[in-house]
């Protein structure tokens, strides 16, 4: 029996990938302020200090669309995992942004939709044939052609994205089976308080002081975060995560665009190729996922035996 139930079908396939490629625009410009920000600054003084901007954008979202109502919770199971997975991965997340460029960071997150795949059966019920589990496992060659372990050019500082991914996989299952009763204002500022609350638990270990520039760049980073996510969750209610998980892949495009213009940084031949081989993995998956969905049931078996199903891809 699965952990938690999605919700079927796609309403507005076009707004779903809209809000997707929105949000993914958005947290990618998040991503480069973490950057900009996290060699001055502790990881839990940022989250708390985004975190208090965060909630502008969330309150105008409240304010517009949906209203106090908006905020009920209708199942706290899903506001505690998911506030959870959230305070973890943007931990590690945002460590591994002070070691790795912004490119090779979000390139490694980059498996967090051959995770999905994966923890889908388990989490939700999805049924993923052998097509969809070659592609996965294609997904992490990927990963490994990033990584390149036991090789000179290896960063350690790679698992704090992939452990990023993971966690990112396991929010966008648990947002997809919320989205059936949980608005995506209440799902933003649970997540968000978690964060929140989380920094500012690390007050005693030290802050530093905040210039007035630096402070803007926070405020820029809170808002960015708070609409991107927004616009996630919107995909989320909108698209199945078959459809709209793949279109994180523009991420790179701006990640590159930014890490160039920024640091002057770009991506090594290593991480052109591997994320080629995830972003083919992650379409295959897409590319099945239709045809999935285009696919007559299947009838009983032999014997009348059973419920009819679509087959597995």
């Amino acid at each position: 029996m699965p952990l938690m139930t999605a919700v079927q079908g796609s309403s507005a396939p076009g707004r779903a990938i809209l809000a997707m490629i929105g949000g993914g625009l958005l947290v990618t410009g998040n991503d480069a302020a973490m950057k900009w920000l996290v060699s001055g600054y502790p990881v839990g003084q940022l989250l708390f200090i985004r975190g208090m901007f965060a909630f502008v954008a969330i309150a105008f979202f409240v304010r517009f669309y949906g209203g106090l109502s908006s905020l009920r919770i209708s199942n706290p199971r899903f506001h505690v995992m998911r506030g959870l997975l959230v305070v973890f991965g943007t931990v590690v997340f945002i460590t591994g942004l002070g070691h790795l460029t912004l490119a090779d960071a979000i390139a490694v997150v980059y498996a967090g939709p051959m995770f999905v795949t994966a923890l889908a059966p388990l989490l939700i019920g999805e049924a993923v044939g052998w097509r969809r589990w070659l592609a996965v496992m294609g997904g992490f060659i990927g990963v490994m052609i990033i990584i390149r372990p036991g090789t000179e050019a290896m960063q350690w500082a790679v698992i704090f994205p992939l452990a990023a991914a993971l966690a990112g996989a396991l929010r966008d299952l648990i947002t997809r089976s919320a989205a059936a009763t949980e608005h995506s204002n209440a799902l933003l500022a649970t997540s968000t308080a978690a964060a929140t609350v989380a920094g500012l638990c690390t007050l005693p270990f030290g802050w530093m002081p905040v210039p007035l520039e630096d402070l803007a760049l926070m405020a820029l980073s809170g808002l960015l975060l708070g609409s991107a996510h927004f616009l996630m969750i919107e995909s989320f209610r909108y698209g199945e995560a078959g459809l709209v998980v793949p279109f994180k892949y523009l991420n790179m495009v701006f990640a590159v665009t930014l890490g160039f213009v920024l640091w002057g940084d770009l991506p090594d031949a290593w991480t052109w190729t591997g994320s080629g081989v995830l972003i083919t993995s992650g379409l295959y998956i897409l590319h099945r996922e239709r045809i999935r969905h285009r696919l007559p049931t299947l009838p009983s078996d032999a014997h009348g035996a059973g419920p009819a199903g679509r087959r597995p891809d």
